[in-house]
């Protein structure tokens, strides 16, 4: 509090202030506001919360629009506006509120925990934002606690993970785990035990004892700081087992009633914690609002219930109310209420948002609002609350006043929003204002005044005169007049003729209009005597301040004073007068103010003049407080007393009355009433009689000459209760929604109760209980769905305190028919036991009941098994069936029928007779295995007990059913798998079902047999040891005997990395066959210092056993392939940074990291690897120390291992911190005058940061004390001593400062002032880099007396200014536009009188590089080598060069070279191609000029043509094409192109468009002895050739063909090849055929039977008759059971055409071997079971040899011979893909007799899987291939149909129907061509078959392990190839177990790439190979030596088979005809 005097000297300086203003000139006007003028209007207005850590800090922006651009000003919630608190907050210029990071112990609530606005204003207005509550939060330890939680087993238990309530806001709960390594995760799985509510809880479902043994922990994560961490405590489940029944109880910790908020969107769980036993049952509700009515909450997609919990995903406003959770169980029930929010973001909008009104017309702003909840509206104007709070804001009447900005606020306790709206006056609403007036004016008196005043505005405002307070009219010597000028201004002019000393004084005029008032007023002084003008009486009222001027005149006035009673004024502290004569007087009281005054006016001379003034005080009259305070009833007579303590008479005095706002009922009552004025000063007002109508507001108004006074009081009249509605009694029928109403009035308003009797009479009642279906609303009582329970009296209460109330007694009755309170319910009963069933009907008796069985009428009469029985009860009646021996018939559905006078009801008992099941039946096998069966029967009646059970028994076959195993399998299904058999062993196995009443008898027993296994153990003693860098060796021995479950065939070794999820890469190594022999492999080509896991599985012909344990491997270190990660600097000091990294990751280190080493450089010299510094560290952070200061360093980090160093990391960069600089390098002091020195300084050659300011130093030599210093700008390098003595001597050195302090002084340099100035040059010799094209600027500042000349030399030369160089007035050079050539020395020089000096600056220019030397270093086929120079004329350091290049027709491309780099090797080129290439350099000014283009070739050429001899090779049919004889010619060679023709003919065929460089290439199905053209193109990168030859193809019988008469042919090469002379001609007639043919026919004849006889001769060598040898031939395991039928004479011709012996064979194709040049001996001894034939030896038949078989222990030839079988050499075996002609009697003469075979790649340990037509292993062992290329052949032209009648597993091949000539396949057809029909059984072999990818493999393929074998390996490795070879799948077959034991599966895939594998190597090939259209159509199998077996139906004794081939041999003709076609002969078989 002020003390008292303080007050009332501010209220006199208030009063002073309005004089003063009243005084001065003054002007009120109001512009209308320009269109683009508005108030504020918000950009960005910050959000309502801001949440942010110390460590980050916060930044809030606020942004408004305007015009004038808005002020914006951040205010508490006061209205307080904020300041700076320093460190803690700030407010930056652009008006962002800035909260800095701050340590924990600089935490201040006021500044960090605090609401906040932003407001904005202009001139039109204010506008405040949303509020924002700012919240810091200090990072603080805080843990994560989980209590136990207690839980009765069965129950759901919830985990709570407890987060202190400091972080609560900020941590949610992200995850659970548990100690099992179990985690989970909120999702929207609801099904599983495991659930994590939206809230963070764990739902446990079903609790079961093993929960007990987990411990659980939550995972958080914090929203600020995104720290996550683990619970710190562990929580766990206890357990209790439940003693007896537990009715609900909800959690001791959990209130009845929950307050839940939840944002809109989100996800909301309603917990329902309680726990019973048994397990309760939770039902949810939701009450109606506004009502005690609820209704059960609807479960769908978006609301869940889980057990109690309820889970409402996304929630929406809707969900917000009041839920109920009830659980109940059989022993009790309880309940629990949540009150839901779901708050939705408020928003605002104000409609409209601007408005234009004109004066006095209404505006209404409406305010539009969403969100929830919404809490309060209020509205504010320009910032300042108005009180208004509804949704609508309407001003009825628009003044000036009102114009400005108007917000709308929603708030609610956590949020606000707002809403802005400008209201602007309109066009008719402009006040007036002032243009023109006149000033103060001092005159003599006699002349004339003309005052004028000038107004505008709209409406025309009017113009009055005033002086000294009084209005001035026409009269005497005044003349006012006024006019309106054509723009609407008013003119008003006041004239006073013969101005008097009289007419001095204040002059105002008043410009006023509805609008406004605009008024201007100055003084006219006239020079005479003080007048004072008479003052009229003054009247003022009691308590009012007097003030009053007075009127004086004449001029001048000395002083003014105001007298009462001759005594001079003040004469009390009320009064105050003022020297310009105004007088106060406050608070006028008549007894003491009320007087006469008089106002003195004197001048210097002493004359004076008085005027006197009367005031008068009047009493407004003062009413004593009146009430009625007593009770007032209907029919009360009350009077009201007015009466008037004091005021000035006559007083009137009048009441009034407003009636209360209530009943409408009353307002026709007029409510009687009388005033009486009972004295002068009292008036009485009377009510005889009370009634409700007289309820209201009393008022008295005492009026006199000062005014009117009111007082007011309120009279309420009570009314007792009485009915408007009256209840009665009611009846209702059952189930109906009854409503009885009850309602009375009253005041105050009676409040209506319903009750129930107690019993069925009335007399006590009771409370009604809130519940589902009674409730009362507004007196009326709902029940719904009314029962009989709810029968009886009720009591209806109505009291309102005024009586005894009122009451009413009703009966409500129920009207109810029969009901059965079960209406279907199952009853089950035992076959032959007795059985009863009830039915209890309630309702209104009687109730007759009826029984029906399956809708018949049962009558007990007819069936004296039945007995029916009824029982009267109080509620109903209860009937009951008795059935004395149930039987199966009384499975049926019985139905009671009650029926009373209200109605009828029924009930359904379905009766159920259980017995024992039946037996199964029908049991079959489906399917077997080595140590399962699969089994399925029929169901069984079930006896109308569901089956429990099946009991599979089963037993070996020779024990008793005593001895049985048991499987158990659900009763539900029929099929059921038995395990755990022994492979090969029979068992008998029987079934019986089991149901609730017992088992069923047994089933008839099946018998089975199980089949053979694969090997059940694995390999032993498994080492894997590194043998370098990307090679580990596995070394390993067999399983154990026992688990082989077969003979072993060899080893799959798989290897993968090691924690990755990828497939084994498999690789495939034979058995060795010696006794504890150890297997090893190496694996090759893995990656560098790698962890890899190696497993093994053994294989037998069944398949693969299990994998062996994963051994794990570490391949040699190599250098890591990765740089660290997560590098980062931090400045420490000046000289300091901090490094800091994450190693690289693990796979990547390839190695054992041991240091880590820092490579680092000032980032300008980062380029230059000379000046990089290298620190080594083994931590994964460094210091580097020793850097330059405030200097900006880059730097990499790389990591080393034992194998090298690794890859750098990308650069990163940080500035050291700056420092006090050097001292100044150098320091000048020249003279100026005789009192100036000129101080100039170098800067410091290392600022160690940004130069703040310069301070320089002086003082006089040798004098003591401090020196005088000045601060100098930074930019300024001199100074000006001025004021210094002459002829003294002056010492001065300069410091420089940083922000971080001062540096080292300069040295000291002395001078003296003098008159004499010689000429000095201020600046220094320096060094100038300018940049290209850029200005430059060298200073030369200059002293002297008299001033000194300047001139410039520019190396060496007198410089004259030009357009880009002149000197400036500073004598400083200015050079625009620098180019290179400015480069160079440049010196200044000043001259006078007295002396000269000079100076010399140098300039380096730094521009791009100019073009760099390109030149040609080196070429190869695909590189180009190039050598690289800078320009000599390059300045600015080098980075490095960018190199360009493109091929002839390509896109240019470029690389990066280093700066050091002399030579640059551009790889991976086109061969043979020309190039153009260029470069340019680049440093830190940009990249620069390009060099010449450099235009080179790679080496290479186009093919070159071969030899022809060496590369065609022709037999009589076909064409071999050896494309290795072509050359490159220096490029790799891509593909050919083969196309053929007749001689004779014009079109060319294209044979192939896609033959690669590595294969030979067979052109098939030519006609022997013909003429035809050959045309090859080869294609390289650098172009193609074509080649053109001519040949003929030979005889038949293997002669040349005579040269053609024409001499010409189309090649480009002779192609005529002369035979030799002795071979016959036979073609040409003239030749001795006759002669020559038999000769030899007749020795090749003699040759032949010679040897076949000594064949048969040889048994011990070729396992006994010669039948063998076709055996060995024909008769190849194509699998088990899938072998050719020896019996058929066609097999061996379709084994192909042979070439005589008498030249040399036509080569294979797609190997690289044509045809063996020796025959290859078998190992260690063995001798051969068969010979081949070479046709370059002199001997033309040799033994043949047995084809490699794999010795594993089985016999597959003679049972004494083996063949060993090695893999790496490949020295013994026969040559792969070679062909081998078996010549047999006759063979020379019928060449339908030769026989083909062929052998087929070694089998090496690679998997081809089933993409090898006809290319298969030995029996017993995988299919490997080596990935050789295959041959490429074409088909021959005719196919013929091969029918077998003699069963055994012979196959029926027809022609697709759709092939005319099968050797178009690659035109026709890309897929299947046979459809194969067996005759007899076994496999069928169906087409079309599947479609391929590449149509190069349309050829069809038998499936090695499926169509061949029978076995049920055909398809899991279909679709996979081997190396080398193009993987296909196989046409589907049927399935033959009867074909024995299948061959080996193929081995896991390995890295199957189709990419990556061709059969012919032709990847690109779209075309098909030829020869793949036949590759099927050759005889199938594995070609050895093959075991004898008793299973194989069609083998026969080797007399049978000699008998069969000499019956083939002998009619060839025959054969024909049997078979229904020819036979064809196969030139080369398909590989």
């Amino acid at each position: 509090m002020l003390p008292l005097p303080r007050l009332h000297a501010i209220k006199w300086l208030t009063l002073l202030a309005a004089m003063a203003a009243f005084c001065t000139p003054l002007a009120y006007a109001a512009s209308q506001p320009d269109a683009d003028q508005k108030g504020p209007v918000f950009l960005n207005e910050p959000i309502n919360r801001i949440d942010f850590s110390n460590s980050t800090g916060a930044e809030i922006e606020c942004k408004a629009s305007g015009n004038p651009m808005p002020e914006i000003i951040w205010i508490r919630s006061d209205g307080t506006a904020v300041g700076d608190v320093p460190g803690l907050r700030q407010i930056s210029s652009d008006g962002k509120l800035v909260f800095p990071p701050f340590r924990a112990e600089d935490y201040r609530q006021e500044v960090h925990a605090q609401v906040y606005a932003c407001l904005a204003r202009n001139q039109f207005g204010t506008i405040i934002s949303r509020d924002v509550h700012v919240r810091a939060v200090v990072s603080q330890h805080y843990e994560e606690d989980i209590h136990k939680a207690f839980v009765i087993r069965g129950n759901s238990a919830i985990l709570k993970c407890d987060i202190p309530s400091f972080v609560a806001d900020f941590v949610s709960v992200i995850s659970w785990h548990t100690d099992q390594e179990e985690s989970f995760f909120p999702g929207t799985e609801y099904d599983g035990k495991y659930l994590v509510l939206p809230s963070g809880e764990l739902h446990i479902r079903e609790v079961g004892p093993e929960d007990g043994y987990k411990s659980y922990q939550c995972r958080t994560k914090h929203r600020l700081t995104g720290e996550t961490r683990l619970s710190a405590t562990k929580g766990r489940l206890v357990i209790t087992e439940p003693v007896g029944s537990v009715s609900p109880k909800i959690f001791a910790n959990e209130e009845n009633i929950k307050i839940i908020r939840v944002p809109l969107m989100h996800s909301v769980t309603l917990l329902c914690p309680a726990q019973a036993y048994p397990v309760p049952v939770f039902r949810w509700y939701k009450f109606i609002e506004g009502t005690t009515r609820k209704q059960a909450v609807i479960l769908n997609e978006r609301v869940k219930q889980v057990s109690g919990t309820l889970i409402i995903k996304d929630a929406v406003v809707e969900d917000s109310g009041k839920y109920l959770c009830v659980v109940n169980n059989s022993v009790g029930g309880e309940s629990v209420e949540t009150v839901l929010t779901v708050t939705a973001p408020l928003s605002a909008k104000i409609d409209p948002p601007t408005q234009t009104v004109d004066f006095g017309r209404p505006a209404v702003f409406t305010c539009q609002y969403s969100g929830n909840p919404i809490k309060t509206i209020s509205w504010i104007k320009d910032g300042k609350s108005i009180g208004h709070s509804d949704q609508v804001l309407r001003i009825e009447s628009v003044k000036k006043e009102d114009k400005g900005m108007y917000q709308c606020f929603v708030r609610n306790d956590q949020e606000s929003a707002e809403a802005s709206a400008e209201l602007k006056l309109g066009g008719r609403f402009d006040p007036p204002v002032i243009r023109q007036a006149f000033q103060e004016e001092t005159m003599e008196p006699g002349p004339s005044v003309f005052l004028k005043c000038v107004a505008g505005g709209n409406p025309t405002p009017e113009i009055s005169w005033e002086l000294d307070g009084k209005k001035i009219a026409n009269i005497d010597r005044y003349q006012v007049g006024q006019y309106v000028t054509v723009n609407g201004d008013v003119v008003s002019y006041l004239n006073i003729t013969s101005v008097h000393a009289n007419d001095g004084g204040l002059y105002k005029c008043i410009a006023k209009s509805k609008v406004g008032v605009a008024e201007h007023s100055a003084k006219l002084n006239v020079y005479g005597l003080p007048y004072i003008r008479q003052m009229e009486k003054k009247a003022i009222v009691a308590g009012e301040t007097l003030i009053v001027t007075c009127p004086v005149a004449g001029y001048p006035i000395d002083s003014i004073v105001w007298e009462r009673d001759n005594r001079a004024l003040p004469i009390n502290r009320k009064q105050k007068v003022f020297p310009n004569g105004t007088l106060i007087i406050e608070n006028v009281e008549r007894n003491s103010d009320q007087a006469t005054y008089t106002c003195v006016a004197k001048n210097v001379e002493g004359y004076s003049a008085r005027g006197s003034l009367e005031v008068q005080v009047m009493v407004l009259p003062q009413i004593t407080p009146f009430s009625y305070d007593d009770i007032i009833n209907t029919g009360d007579a009350i009077d009201l007393l007015c009466q008037i303590q004091k005021g000035d008479r006559p007083i009137k005095i009048n009441w009034s009355f407003e009636r209360a706002a209530g009943d409408a009922r009353y307002d026709s009552l007029q409510p009687i009433m009388r005033t009486n004025r009972i004295s002068i000063k009292s008036s009485v007002l009377s009510i005889p009689r009370a009634t409700p109508a007289h309820t209201g507001t009393y008022t008295c108004m005492a009026s006199n000459a000062a005014g009117s006074t009111i007082y007011s009081t309120n009279i309420t009249v009570n009314v007792p209760p009485r009915w408007i509605l009256e209840p009665t009694d009611k009846a209702f029928a059952q189930g109906s929604d009854a409503k009885v109403e009850c309602k009375a009035d009253g005041f105050p308003k009676p409040q209506v109760t319903w009750k129930k009797a107690v019993g069925d009479s009335p007399g006590e009642y009771k409370d009604l209980k809130k519940n589902d279906n009674i409730r009362v609303e507004e007196g009326t009582l709902h029940i719904d769905n009314i029962q009989k329970t709810n029968e009886g009296y009720y009591l209806c209460e109505a009291i309102n305190g005024i009586g005894s109330g009122l009451s009413a007694v009703i009966m409500i009755s129920v009207q109810a028919p029969p009901e059965f309170t079960e209406k279907l319910r199952n009853q089950t009963a035992r076959r032959g036991e007795p059985a009863v069933l009830q039915c209890e009907a309630k309702g209104e008796k009687p109730i007759g009941i009826l029984w029906n069985m399956n809708n018949v009428r049962l009558d007990p009469k007819n069936d004296n098994r039945y007995t029916i029985r009824e029982e009267i009860l109080s509620t109903g009646v209860m009937s009951s069936l008795s059935i004395k021996r149930t039987e199966r018939s009384d499975s049926a559905l019985f139905t009671c029928l009650a029926t009373n006078a209200f109605g009828s009801d029924d009930a359904s008992i379905n009766m159920i007779i259980q017995e024992v099941p039946e037996m199964p039946y029908a049991l079959k096998v489906l399917d077997k295995s080595g140590r399962s069966v699969q089994l399925s029967w029929a169901q069984p009646y079930d006896g109308n007990s569901p089956l429990i059970r099946y009991i599979i028994e089963f037993k070996r076959s020779r024990a008793s059913w005593d001895e049985v195993d048991r499987v158990m399998v659900p009763g539900h299904t029929t099929e059921a798998q038995v395990q755990k058999l022994s492979p090969a062993t029979t068992y008998n196995i029987r079934i019986v079902a089991e149901n609730a009443i017992g088992t069923s008898q047994s089933s008839e027993a099946v018998t089975i047999i199980t089949a053979e296994e694969a090997p059940s153990g694995k390999p032993q003693n498994i080492k894997v040891e590194p043998v370098n860098q990307t090679t580990l060796r596995v070394t390993w021995k067999p399983p154990a005997r026992s688990e082989w479950n077969g003979e072993i065939l060899g080893y799959y070794v798989g290897y993968k990395l090691s924690n990755t999820n990828s497939s084994y890469v498999f690789e495939t190594v034979n058995f060795l066959t010696e006794e504890g022999k150890e297997h090893s492999l190496e694996l090759n080509n893995l990656r560098v210092y790698t962890q890899y896991s190696v497993v093994i599985q053994a294989f037998n012909k069944i398949g693969a056993g299990p994998l062996s344990d994963e051994e794990k491997q570490f391949t040699a270190e190599g250098t890591p392939s990765q740089p660290p990660s997560d590098t980062a600097c931090t400045t420490l000091t000046s000289q300091t940074i901090r490094v800091s990294w994450v190693s690289p990751p693990l796979e990547s280190a390839n190695g054992v990291i041991k240091t880590y080493k820092v490579v680092y450089a000032p980032s300008d010299e980062w380029y230059d690897d000379t000046k990089r510094h290298y620190k080594k560290t083994a931590s994964s952070d460094t210091v580097l120390h020793g850097l330059k200061k405030f200097t900006n360093y880059t730097m990499q980090v790389l990591a080393t291992t034992a194998g090298g160093d690794g890859v750098r990391s990308a650069p990163i960069h940080c500035q050291t911190e700056p420092d006090v600089p050097e001292a100044p390098t150098d320091v000048k002091a020249l003279v100026k005058g005789q009192a100036a020195i000129l101080v100039s300084w170098r800067p410091p050659a290392q600022p160690n940061g940004i130069i703040q300011q310069y301070t320089v130093y002086s003082k006089v030599e040798g004098a003591e004390g401090e020196p005088k210093s000045q601060k100098i700008p930074h930019y300024q390098m001199s100074y000006e001593a001025t004021e210094l003595e002459k002829n003294k001597p002056y010492e001065f050195w300069v410091t420089a400062s940083t922000n971080i302090g001062e540096g080292q002084p300069s040295k000291s340099i002395v001078a003296m002032p003098s008159d004499q100035v010689p000429a000095k040059i201020a600046s220094f010799d320096d060094t100038f880099t300018a940049t290209f094209k850029e200005d430059a600027k060298m200073p030369c500042l200059a002293v002297g007396a008299p001033q000194p000349e300047i001139t410039w030399k520019i190396k060496g030369v007198e410089f004259t200014g030009n357009d880009r160089m002149r000197v400036l007035p500073d004598g400083s050079l200015l050079i625009k536009s620098v180019n290179r050539q400015d480069a160079g020395e440049y010196s200044c020089h000043a001259e006078n009188s007295i002396a000269k000096d000079s100076i010399t600056h140098k300039l380096i220019v730094l521009a791009p590089p100019q073009s760099p030397q390109v030149s040609l270093s080196a070429t190869t086929t695909d590189s180009l080598t190039v050598k690289l120079k800078p320009h000599e004329g390059d300045t600015a350091p080098l980075h490095g060069y960018t190199l360009h290049y493109k091929p002839e027709f390509g896109e240019w491309e470029t690389a990066e070279v280093s700066v050091d780099a002399q030579k640059y090797t551009i790889e991976n080129l086109l061969c043979g191609s020309r190039y153009q290439v260029y470069a340019t350099g680049f440093n830190n000014i940009g990249a620069g000029e390009a060099s010449d283009i450099l235009n080179t070739r790679t080496k290479g050429y186009k093919p070159k043509l071969p030899e022809k001899q060496r590369f065609i090779e022709v037999s009589s049919n076909s064409v071999s094409l050896h494309f290795k004889a072509w050359k490159d010619g220096g490029c790799p060679m891509s593909h050919f192109v083969v196309e053929n023709k007749k001689r004779d003919q014009t079109e060319w065929n294209q044979i192939s468009n896609n033959v690669k460089p590595d294969n030979n290439y067979v052109v098939l199905d030519l006609e022997p002895a013909t003429w035809y053209n050959l045309r090859i193109t080869a294609h390289n990168s650098a172009g193609f050739t074509v080649a053109e030859y001519d040949f003929a193809t030979l005889t038949v019988t293997g002669g040349t063909v005579a040269p053609l008469d024409d001499g010409h042919g189309t090649g480009n090469l002779n192609t005529r090849i002369r035979l030799p002379a002795w071979m016959p001609e036979w073609l040409d007639l003239n030749f001795m055929v006759p002669l020559i043919a038999t000769v030899i026919v007749v020795a090749v004849g003699i040759l032949v039977v010679c040897v076949a006889l000594s064949r048969r001769r040889a048994d011990d060598l070729r396992g006994g008759q010669k039948d063998v040898y076709y055996d060995v031939v024909y008769n190849q395991t194509m699998g088990p059971g899938a072998t050719l039928d020896k019996r058929r004479p066609d097999l061996r011709d379709e084994l192909g055409y042979i070439a005589p012996p008498n030249r040399k064979l036509p080569p294979v194709p797609g190997s690289n071997y044509n045809t063996c040049d020796r025959i290859k001996r078998v190992a260690r001894g063995i001798r051969s079971n068969h010979s081949t034939w070479d046709p370059r030896r002199t001997n033309l038949y040799e033994e043949l040899k047995t084809p490699p078989v794999p010795l594993h222990g089985n016999h597959y030839g003679p049972e004494d011979v083996q063949c060993h079988y090695r893999h790496p050499g490949m020295e013994d075996e026969i040559c792969p893909y070679a062909t081998f002609h078996l010549l047999g009697f006759r063979e020379e003469m019928d060449p339908t007799k030769a026989m083909n075979f062929q052998t087929f790649p070694h089998q090496n340990g690679h998997a081809p899987g089933p993409g090898h037509a006809g290319t298969m292993g030995p029996p017993g062992h995988p299919g490997h291939v080596h990935s050789r290329s295959g041959s490429q052949s074409m088909p021959r032209a005719n196919r013929y149909a091969r029918k077998n009648s003699q069963g055994g597993q012979s196959s029926i091949y027809t022609p697709a129907p759709e092939y005319d000539d099968p050797a178009n396949c690659a035109e026709e057809d890309q897929y299947r061509r046979y459809t194969r029909v067996n005759s007899q059984g076994g496999s069928l072999y169906s087409g079309p078959g599947p479609e391929y990818d590449d149509p190069a493999n349309c050829a069809p393929e038998e499936d090695q392990y499926g169509s061949q074998y029978g076995g049920p390996y055909g398809t899991p490795y279909d679709h996979y190839g081997s190396r080398g070879s193009m993987g296909r799948r196989s046409v589907g077959s049927a399935r033959n177990p009867g074909n024995g034991s299948p061959e080996p599966p193929p081995p896991p895939p390995r890295n199957h790439d189709m990419s990556n594998s061709s059969f012919n190597d032709s990847k690109e090939s779209n075309e098909i190979s030829e020869a793949e259209c036949d590759r099927d159509h050759g005889p199938r199998g594995n070609y050895g030596a093959v075991k004898r077996s008793p299973l194989q139906k069609d083998q026969r004794t080797t007399e049978e088979m000699r008998k069969l081939i000499e019956r083939n041999e002998a009619g060839p003709k025959q054969l024909q005809q049997q078979s229904g076609a020819g036979f064809t002969a196969y030139d080369t078989m398909a590989v």
